[in-house]
Parts: structure tokens; C-alpha cells; sequence
């Protein structure tokens, strides 16, 4: 079973129906016992790096959400479940993350003609080979909606894309993945990118 992590945010439904369409089992939950005995853990964020961790904190998931990930167990954040994985974000500044991984998360400097956020389907870059990205195409095109980036990491991002500037478009180190990217918006090629993570979790 996969835990899909309820923090009273976050596009819950549209992963849980995903993966029920895709033959895997999921749950939306926000008990520790869910995520202490799953055998995956899919964390799909949206709103602000401070109020994402604030209601992990108020639920007691902070604690639980690091002991699975440092067990091994397989993690994938999704935009902003990518983003709190860090220590800390240029849009909270006094917040510290769940720092699984070591860095910033920084605005996007956008330009003039620029819309923000960054919303709608952009094409990504794969750098280096990835489980979750296996029989996903170089350049395939992704849905975003973002206005907050991770970039400081070569040897963690395993795809990049472009909007303004260069960023992490999925970042892969042991048995934590994440996506800035939203795969359960992606049509198929998105459903790919799931299918993989949940393969992991068999």
C-alpha cells in the first residue's frame, strides 16, 4: 500500500485516482501507523513552504515522514513535496524543512514577459538516468505550476527544464524522488512517471 500524505493541502485525489487507475493501492492518510507501514510514500504539495510544514507539524508527521525516508522506504514528492525535502525556501525564510537533502529552494527570477506563476505544460530534459524516469522520453512535455525552484545540485537532478531560467525538473538520490513537475497532470507521460515510483514500492 502506498500512503499518499494528507496535510490539508495538496491535489490528493487526482494521485490517489491515478494510481487506482494504474492497479495500485493507495490511501490518503495522515496517520503515522499508515506511514510507518506502507510500502511507499507519495507526498503531493501545494500553498507555502511555511504553512506546508507548519500542518506536517501540528499532524506529528515530521518525525514519522524522516524515519521512513531514512529506513529506505521509497519517497516521491510532488512540486512542493519536492521542495520541503530541503532545509530551507527563499519563501519562508525562518522555516526549516524536513532537510533530507542539503540546500535552498530560491524564487524564480521571472522576466518582464513572463507570466507567474509558472503554470502549463513545459518541455523537461533528462540529464542522467532515473528509475521513476525509465521509458520517459529526453524531452518530454510536463505540467507545471510554480514559482519557487531547486537548482544548486547537479548530481542530485536527473531532469531540468526552462522558464526564465534553468531549474531542477526531478531530482533523484537513493530512495528519495520528486518531481517539480506535476505527473498526475501530465497525461500518460505523467502516469508513466507514477507507474515507475509505485513499481518501486511492490
Amino acid at each position: 500500500m502506498i500512503s499518499i500524505i494528507d496535510y490539508g493541502l495538496g491535489n490528493l485525489k487526482s494521485v490517489h485516482k491515478a494510481l487506482n487507475s494504474l492497479g495500485f493501492t493507495s490511501k490518503v492518510t495522515s496517520s503515522v501507523r499508515d506511514i510507518d507501514n506502507c510500502n511507499g510514500i507519495i507526498f503531493p504539495g501545494v500553498g507555502s513552504f511555511g504553512d506546508c510544514m507548519k500542518e506536517l507539524d501540528e499532524r506529528g508527521l515530521i518525525d514519522s515522514l524522516k524515519k521512513s525516508i531514512n529506513s529506505g522506504k521509497p519517497f516521491m514528492g510532488i512540486c512542493l513535496g519536492l521542495q520541503i525535502l530541503f532545509e530551507k525556501s527563499e519563501e519562508s525564510p525562518n522555516v526549516q524543512g524536513l532537510s533530507i537533502l542539503k540546500g535552498e529552494i530560491s524564487k524564480i527570477k521571472f522576466t518582464k514577459n513572463l507570466k507567474v506563476p509558472h503554470m502549463g505544460w513545459n518541455k523537461i530534459n533528462k540529464t542522467k538516468n532515473s528509475n521513476i524516469l525509465e521509458g520517459i522520453n529526453s524531452d518530454a512535455w510536463m505540467y507545471f505550476v510554480h514559482s519557487f525552484k531547486f537548482d544548486n545540485d547537479l548530481k542530485i537532478t536527473d531532469s531540468i527544464s526552462s522558464y526564465g531560467e534553468t531549474f531542477s525538473a526531478s531530482i533523484n538520490k537513493d530512495n528519495v524522488f520528486a518531481t517539480q513537475f506535476h505527473p498526475e497532470k501530465s497525461s500518460s507521460v505523467g502516469l508513466n512517471v507514477l507507474k515507475n515510483f509505485a513499481d518501486l514500492c511492490i
